[in-house]
C-alpha cells in the first residue's frame, strides 16, 4: 500500500512538506496504474515547483519513498503560487484514493 502524509503549519494550514512511501501493488511492475498515477502527481508536482513557481523544494526520492519539504522563507507571490500546486495535488491524490483505495491511504498532520 502507498501511505502519503501531508504535513500542514498548524497556524496557516498551509502545506511545509509531504511524504510518499510504499508500493500499491495493483499490478505488476510496469502497469501498475495506482503506483504511476501517484508518481506522476507527486514528482510532476516537485517538477513544477521548480520549473513554474522558480522554487526548489528539497526532495529525497528512492524506492518506494519520496520525501519533499518546504522552505520556511519564501517570497509571498512564489509562497502562494507553490502552495496552489500543493493543494491541487492534494486534490489529484484524494481522487486516486477514493478510485483506488485498497493501494493508497492518505493522511493530514500538523507540524
Amino acid at each position: 500500500m502507498i501511505r502519503v502524509e501531508i504535513g500542514r503549519e498548524r497556524a496557516s494550514g498551509r502545506i511545509a512538506g509531504f511524504r510518499v512511501e510504499g508500493h500499491a501493488f495493483f499490478a505488476e511492475s510496469g502497469k501498475d496504474i495506482v503506483c504511476a498515477g501517484v508518481s506522476a502527481v507527486t514528482v510532476g508536482t516537485v517538477n513544477a515547483a521548480e520549473a513554474v513557481v522558480g522554487v526548489e523544494l528539497s526532495a529525497r526520492m528512492e524506492d518506494g519513498l519520496l520525501h519533499v519539504a518546504v522552505p520556511d522563507e519564501l517570497p509571498d507571490a512564489k509562497r502562494d503560487s507553490l502552495q496552489l500546486l500543493l493543494e491541487s495535488m492534494v486534490v489529484m491524490l484524494q481522487s486516486i484514493e477514493q478510485s483506488y483505495g485498497k493501494h493508497i491511504r492518505m493522511k493530514e498532520y500538523y507540524v
